[in-house]
């Protein structure tokens, strides 16, 4: 019978030190886990990964390329990620407990992406903006940097405690949701929604409604709703 932990993919985003995309592997078998997933990585297949890998070769060796960060979320349909750094602009935190219990929920019926950055700068902001929310694990606030692998390990474990006691619907896909983010950009910019001045409503407006699909998640009929009332909109701005 396939688990929900079948749904959810770690996903490190070029990483650059084959040893910690080996340690990655071996906690993710560790905690029941399979599915690694890497962006445009560094050389892994050598002997530091695999030794830091040890039992969890099988998953090194099985860990899926993607050659953008695009193409790697493109299928998901919850996009989670993992970050230190706080800021305003950047969308919902949640501690790694409420975190988990959120994924656990989602991934039974959907496939969920768990961002991890790079070691030295983490996930660039234009990353950051496609996760419906992000895991700030507590750490000592005087040295907050953990070892990629680490990171791994403790998010792992988390959602390994996790019961799975309701479930989500089924939401549409990544790639499904920036089409129509592309097309309610067009709508913005036909209602007048233009940047002025050192102030950009519609850079603003476009930020928050991606924080806020992204977060909750569209089904098929809500997508159609949405596409429905940017149909409206176009047709009464031709009429005019």
């Amino acid at each position: 019978m396939k688990s929900w932990k079948d749904n959810v993919s770690f996903v490190l985003v070029e990483p650059c030190e084959p040893g910690n995309i080996g340690a990655s592997a071996r906690a993710l078998k560790n905690m029941g886990f399979r599915r690694l997933e890497l962006v445009s990585p560094a050389q892994f297949l050598n002997d530091d990964a695999r030794s830091m890998a040890c039992g969890g070769k099988d998953v090194l060796e099985q860990a899926v390329v993607h050659s953008s960060f695009s193409q790697a979320i493109a299928n998901k349909q919850l996009i989670v990620g993992t970050t230190r750094r706080y800021g305003s602009k950047r969308g919902l935190f949640l501690p790694l407990e409420k975190a988990a219990k959120r994924i656990v929920v989602a991934a039974a019926k959907n496939k969920v992406a768990i961002l991890f950055g790079r070691e030295q700068n983490g996930l660039y902001n234009q990353e950051i903006e496609e996760c419906g929310f992000l895991i700030r694990i507590q750490v000592n606030p005087a040295f907050p940097s953990l070892n990629l692998g680490q990171a791994v390990m403790l998010v792992a474990y988390e959602l390994s405690q996790q019961k799975l006691k309701e479930e989500l619907p089924r939401f549409v896909r990544n790639k499904e949701i920036q089409k129509l983010y592309k097309r309610i950009h067009a709508n913005l910019l036909l209602l007048g929604y233009k940047a002025k001045g050192d102030k950009d409503l519609e850079a603003i407006i476009m930020r928050n409604i991606k924080h806020l699909i992204s977060r909750a998640g569209l089904t098929e009929w809500e997508l159609k709703m949405i596409h429905g009332i940017c149909t409206q909109i176009e047709n009464r701005l031709k009429k005019k």
